[in-house]
């Protein structure tokens, strides 16, 4: 899966931006690798603005590999003012995710502490209670079938902002995402990857080039009103899916 940094520009201001991000688009550059990426991709857009002030600060910072809304203040009052609510837990996110396996239940609320696992993989998080507090509802929208196995599609509610949390809170459950290389398997199509890409075996298990999550919704306070954003699945999943999303 080529990345490009064809991002779509959802929502404007003076002072902030709200884009759709593509998987799987980088957010940064990341260990000194020449990519495409979405700040240098935002850099290029808001360049006039730039070069009369503006100061870029991605705020919601998705993986590499997820898609969806990504908000990004234009200077330092509106970065303060929207960290100042991350900080207090008033923004609201939602997510999409596609899981293997029919959940028994219709909604869940995980409360699930986790923590970095260490080993091979230096970003993968396990649940520890002597981690980081961390909390995510899920609700089953749609479950589906076909011939490579039962799957459903599942509404995430994060209410607190850990590195991975969806995707290891799905694991704990036992619904890992479709096509995640590092939750849900023994991490060896991740390391495959890195190394120079996945063999046939680690593509068929994994099903998707790219893990099946989607931030499909943000909402924030700016300038005493709330304001939301939403954005549909991307067509690889929609496809995925069909008519359970």
């Amino acid at each position: 899966m080529r990345a490009e940094c064809d991002f779509k520009v959802i929502d404007e201001s003076d002072d902030w931006i709200v884009v759709e991000k593509p998987a799987p688009l980088a957010v940064h550059p990341a260990n000194g690798k020449v990519e495409p990426t979405l700040l240098g991709g935002l850099e290029e857009l808001l360049i006039y603005e730039r070069a009369n002030g503006a100061r870029l600060s991605i705020l919601t910072r998705l993986d590499r590999e997820t898609s969806g809304l990504v908000l990004v203040a234009k200077n330092a009052t509106a970065a303060r003012h929207f960290s100042f609510q991350f900080q207090d837990r008033m923004v609201q996110k939602e997510y999409l995710a596609i899981v293997h396996g029919w959940p028994e239940w219709d909604e869940l609320r995980v409360e699930a502490s986790i923590i970095r696992g260490g080993g091979a993989i230096w970003l993968r998080q396990v649940v520890d209670p002597s981690g980081r507090d961390c909390v995510t509802a899920f609700r089953v929208e749609g479950r589906f079938s076909n011939a490579l196995g039962q799957f459903a599609v599942l509404r995430c509610f994060p209410e607190t902002g850990r590195m991975h949390q969806i995707r290891v809170h799905l694991e704990h459950a036992g619904y890992p995402l479709v096509g995640d290389k590092i939750y849900g398997t023994d991490g060896s199509p991740y390391l495959e990857q890195i190394s120079g890409g996945l063999s046939d075996v680690s593509a068929a298990r994994l099903i998707l080039p790219r893990h099946a999550l989607h931030a499909c919704l943000l909402a924030v306070e700016w300038e005493g009103k709330r304001i939301e954003w939403r954005s549909q699945l991307p067509a690889d999943l929609a496809a995925f899916a069909g008519n359970a999303r």
